[in-house]
């Protein structure tokens, strides 16, 4: 902090990283209100807090946000032990309450005492809709296995529309492009995650993730379900929660004979890897993936068979043919290593050939020192050792696919 005056020194001490202060919990006994160990940070506050993630005003900030754990009934509260006054000349504190109302909806609590009064009513919260899937999980601090379920719901559902408007303001502290979806839209279809658990002698239901789903139109009658958004919340994620909701609703789809396909809306790289194991899991007892078809190379077959059966496109198709035929080959044989090699760089090869047939219309069209300007930009020693290194990443990345798939 060379060189800032005094002033400016006093003033960066009121700067909280939002990150840290913003302290989140689902509840689902009253003493957790006090337990450290359920309490978790967003990932990402920019959207509420600016690209800094930073609130100015405040030492000791603590934004609280408590949800109860199955119908996110929420008790907001800011604390800090220190605020920036009419001592500093044309400053002030940001209005952290202001911006936190934006995205939370209305009805929430300020005082501990009323949130306490809901949380004793949790007991008759019921998930929303229609039960698609019931799993189990092995808890080893617990030494019990627990029940999940996932069910399908719509804004008709009575009590979900208040119960979403609460659940999606968690993904403006987890998804880093996260935005409100029209819920009026009726092509939306909701997916969520419930965790069943006991209390004092009644079962109660957690909130665990949640996915939406929109329905697009495909001339002249089918739909393409288009995954939008995805989120497991950070207690629950490692646990495979991500994967069992991702098969549930590709199984839930596969079942209408009017949708085309499932894709999914500028997916992470996170989701991807999920979906490539929910695929190839989903494909690999169909007979078109044997290992003696996998070796004859990439099919018509395997297209039409994954899209009928499965709703899987042409691209993803492809990418759980590579997966499989990776377990199918003995990358310690040269001949099948060098087949393999060949067959997944012959795909990813496209950009770069496209590149050079735009180069031979260069030749013909442009003045030499334009083209010269223009082979700067494509070096072909350096395009092959980009294709080698994406070759090696993929092989990487289906490798771990495997491995889980493995363990599963």
């Amino acid at each position: 902090m060379a060189g800032l005056t005094a002033m400016e020194k006093k003033l960066a001490e009121y700067k909280c990283n939002t990150n840290e202060a913003i302290q989140l919990k689902l509840v689902r006994f009253p003493e957790d209100l006090e337990d450290d160990n359920t309490t978790f940070n967003p990932e990402y506050s920019h959207q509420v807090f600016g690209d800094d993630e930073v609130a100015f005003g405040y030492k000791g900030l603590k934004i609280l946000l408590y949800y109860i754990a199955g119908n996110l009934s929420t008790l907001f509260r800011i604390k800090y032990t220190s605020k920036v006054n009419e001592k500093f000349d044309c400053v002030e504190a940001d209005d952290v309450e202001s911006k936190i109302r934006e995205i939370i909806p209305p009805g929430f609590c300020t005082n501990t005492d009323d949130f306490v009064s809901l949380l004793e009513k949790e007991v008759n919260f019921k998930p929303f809709g229609m039960l698609l899937h019931t799993y189990s999980v092995h808890n080893e601090e617990a030494g019990e296995d627990i029940t999940y379920q996932i069910y399908k719901a719509d804004m008709t559902c009575p009590g979900f529309r208040e119960y979403h408007e609460r659940l999606q303001t968690f993904l403006m502290w987890f998804i880093e492009t996260a935005s409100f979806i029209d819920v009026d839209d009726e092509r939306w279809n909701y997916f969520l995650v419930f965790e069943k658990y006991n209390k004092d002698g009644a079962t109660l239901f957690a909130t665990v993730g949640y996915m939406t789903v929109y329905n697009y139109y495909v001339y002249p009658d089918k739909t393409r379900p288009r995954v939008s958004q995805m989120l497991i919340l950070p207690p629950f994620q490692g646990e495979g929660h991500g994967a069992q909701l991702l098969e549930t609703v590709h199984r839930y789809y596969m079942s209408s004979p009017t949708v085309l396909d499932i894709t999914a809306e500028d997916p992470s790289e996170n989701y991807i890897k999920l979906r490539d194991f929910v695929l190839v899991k989903l494909c690999q007892d169909l007979l078109c993936f044997s290992p003696g078809n996998l070796m004859q190379g990439f099919s018509q077959e395997m297209v039409m068979e994954a899209q009928q059966k499965l709703k899987i496109n042409k691209q993803h198709t492809r990418r759980v043919y590579e997966i499989l035929r990776l377990r199918a080959t003995d990358m310690g044989d040269a001949e099948q290593s060098r087949s393999y090699r060949l067959d997944v760089k012959r795909r990813l090869i496209g950009p770069y050939k496209k590149k050079q047939r735009e180069l031979a219309k260069m030749r013909r069209c442009l003045r030499p020192e334009e083209l010269t300007n223009q082979l700067n930009q494509i070096d072909l020693n350096m395009q092959h050792e980009q294709l080698e290194e994406s070759f090696q990443q993929l092989v990487s990345d289906y490798r771990r696919v495997l491995e889980r798939l493995a363990q599963a």
